[in-house]
């Protein structure tokens, strides 16, 4: 008998990303002046055209009734994005794309020179599920990428990150704006694809979009609270993050939901970088029709898209709240640090200073890499600064300093001298990960840090519930362990936790799950498929389970949230053989499916659990002859195909697919095709 080690059910890993895959994009050229029926029904439509006039499109909705005229306005893009120098190659202008709702033909025509036009026709169909949020501190409530059903499977590349954010542009995303928060979900996914798949883009060109319910979308992907460039404002992506409201607004304003989660976002993400929304900051362009090259531009924190370059985005009647906004945006939340500066050298005078919104005490520290203040001031009012005499400072050192002004204020940090390296806390492992309180009674918990950090460790349950600090001391860069003998500590599974916190104050954490077993010693399976149909193969699985004491046992089978009752007993101490022959403690057949075989000793909450994989398949495969010139077999799954062809044997394994069979030419042919639980198909035969 095959023996399976322990596996521990790990109660805290997080379900695998999921992402929509039903969002579909067609593309086609199209005549000008011509109605052109879609190749798939679509709620968002955009075109890209060759020429220097442009263009204007209206869709027929699903009921027949044609839609207004839209003027198909350049997108932004800049040259990070794959796809940006291509179009410019080939003389496409890519226009916007457009919410229409669901529709099903198109028109397009032309003012001034366009010799060619191709659209793109996106159906993102809505999903009707409770959309998930995600809170950071100090954030408003942001949907994830993950929440709108993001496919991550279109993004092009990794993303890129700029110094930081020095403005925020306003954008509207044109079209209309959703009738309900899972329609608006599905203009985001619109979005998406046609930004990818239209325009070539590396990922959705907006940091975040602002829907009129009042939801924040987290827009490309690489952290909300970092500066990912986007492709939003030709020429002016580095140094801004870009936000975009669901909708049209030439005529009529945002409404107020949308508003105040636009002034939320904003207050937030311009207080990490310590912007203040009613500023204005210098920004050189990288180049767009508005703005050569290396052109210094005048931008105010808040800007609207049409301040970066040629389009009347995000429409007249936001462009025209923007001052509004900023206002708005600079009184909300706490007192606020802005503008943080560091001058001069090591070794010599370093100046630190900073502008408070409120009248504050604060402090400027500078640190060692221990985190060991070695040098601060103070003062009280809105203007911080403060001179360090540095010529104590080590050569090629790294200083942590920051500038605070209380809790509710966010600090500005950075290092002076050498960079300080990123805190990485790696290879954490616990070794042995099962104790048994006899043989083995401790467990060496080991890890390494790549600088020095402050550490703690802890005991956490099944929960996640810290049970005790573990220790918690100031540790050196490299590898690190410590001992963990677990004194009156029942039965269970556990993890220990480990935190590091650098002088920074940036952390980094990992997890370690450990068993303490003193009961339950072993736990096997004599195999992980089962076919208990009665044909004779793997009718049962016998399982084995070794107790140092007397305990309560339970074994069920578990899929997701279901959980299926196998045994339920008393047993004494020794080893246990138990044999299960496909049915429920009730007596019920149980369905084919991948289970976790679980097994439960002892009574919560001090219970151990553990669990190994379980297949049931009940059903034979289907092979079918495909053809016999050239001679193909079609089988349902995987399995190996067993016979004879030519009058040869044949023993071949194979994948779910229709594949050749190995000869030039078929004569004779008996075969079948059995899985791997036995289960075994029909007979094929040629000639019949």
């Amino acid at each position: 008998m095959k023996l399976l080690r322990f596996i521990v059910v790990l109660l805290f890993v997080s379900p695998g990303t999921a992402w929509a895959s039903d969002v579909t994009l067609r593309s086609r050229t199209v005549p000008l002046g011509r109605v052109v029926h879609a190749p798939i029904a679509f709620e968002t439509v955009g075109v890209h055209w060759r020429g220097r006039g442009t263009v204007q499109l209206r869709a027929r909705s699903a009921a027949g009734r044609w839609g207004a005229w839209h003027i198909a306005q350049p997108e932004s893009e800049d040259l990070p994005d794959a796809g940006s120098a291509e179009n410019r190659r080939r003389g496409w202008r890519l226009g916007n794309p457009w919410y229409v709702g669901r529709s099903s033909a198109l028109q397009v025509r032309a003012r001034g020179r366009v010799t060619a036009v191709r659209a793109f026709f996106v159906h993102a169909p809505e999903h009707r599920v409770p959309l998930r949020r995600l809170s950071i501190a100090g954030s408003p409530t942001l949907l994830s990428r993950s929440a709108w059903s993001a496919n991550e499977a279109l993004r092009r590349a990794p993303p890129k990150y700029a110094p930081a954010v020095r403005f925020a542009v306003v954008h509207h995303t044109a079209g209309a704006a959703g009738a309900n928060a899972a329609e608006a979900a599905s203009i985001v996914r619109g979005i998406l694809a046609y930004h990818v798949q239209g325009n070539g883009w590396d990922d959705i060109g907006y940091n975040f979009l602002v829907d009129r319910f009042g939801n924040v979308y987290e827009g490309r992907w690489g952290g909300v609270e970092r500066a990912v460039v986007g492709a939003h404002a030709l020429g002016f992506n580095k140094a801004s993050v870009g936000v975009a409201l669901i909708g049209t607004y030439t005529s009529s304003g945002p409404p107020p939901a949308q508003l105040q989660a636009l002034e939320k976002l904003l207050a937030w993400r311009l207080e990490i970088d310590h912007v203040d929304p009613l500023s204005t900051v210098l920004a050189e362009s990288s180049g767009n029709p508005r703005y050569a090259a290396g052109t210094s531009v005048s931008m105010r924190a808040v800007s609207g898209h049409r301040d970066t370059g040629p389009t009347s985005c995000p429409g007249n009647a936001a462009y025209a709240r923007l001052g509004e906004i900023a206002r708005q945006t600079a009184s909300l939340g706490a007192p606020k640090l802005y503008s943080p500066r560091v001058t001069g050298a090591l070794g010599g005078p370093v100046r630190f200073a900073a502008r408070l919104s409120h009248s504050l005490p604060w402090t400027v520290a500078v640190r060692d890499v221990q985190g060991r203040t070695i040098a601060a001031g103070e003062g009280v009012g809105t203007t911080v600064d403060w001179t360090w005499d540095s010529r104590g400072a080590r050569p090629g050192a790294s200083y942590p300093w920051d500038i605070t002004a209380g809790d509710d204020v966010r600090p500005a940090t950075g290092t002076l001298g050498a960079p300080l390296k990123a805190l990485a806390l790696t290879e954490l492992a616990a070794s042995p990960g099962r104790l048994d309180g006899t043989t083995v009674t401790a467990s060496t918990v080991s890890y390494a840090l790549s600088i020095p950090a402050h550490v703690t460790a802890e005991l956490l349950n099944s929960n996640g519930t810290s049970l005790a600090t573990l220790f918690d001391e100031d540790k050196l860069a490299g590898k690190q362990s410590f001992v963990f003998t677990p004194q009156g500590v029942p039965d269970g599974s556990y993890r220990i936790r480990v935190t590091a916190r650098d002088a920074r104050g940036r952390s980094a954490q990992s997890a370690v799950n450990l068993l303490i077993s003193t009961t339950l010693l072993e736990f096997d399976a004599g195999s992980e498929i089962a076919s208990p149909n009665g044909d004779g193969r793997n009718d049962s699985v016998t399982y084995t389970l070794s107790l140092a004491a007397q305990a309560d046992v339970a074994l069920s089978l578990v899929a997701g949230k279901t959980s299926i009752p196998l045994v339920q007993t008393n047993l004494p101490a020794g080893t246990h053989v138990v044999p299960w022959r496909g049915r429920s403690l009730a007596g019920t057949k149980i369905p084919d499916g991948r289970y976790r075989a679980t097994l439960t000793v002892g009574t919560a909450p001090f219970a151990v659990t553990q669990w190994l994989p379980l297949t049931i398949d009940t059903r034979a495969p289907r092979l079918l002859l495909a053809s016999t010139r050239p001679p193909r077999l079609n089988v349902g799954e995987a399995a190996t195909v067993l016979g004879s062809v030519n009058g040869r044997a044949l023993r071949m394994k194979v994948t779910p697919s229709i594949f050749r069979i190995p000869v030039r030419s078929l004569r004779s042919l008996n075969v079948v095709a059995r899985d791997a639980a036995g289960n075994t198909s029909r007979t094929v035969r040629w000639p019949r």
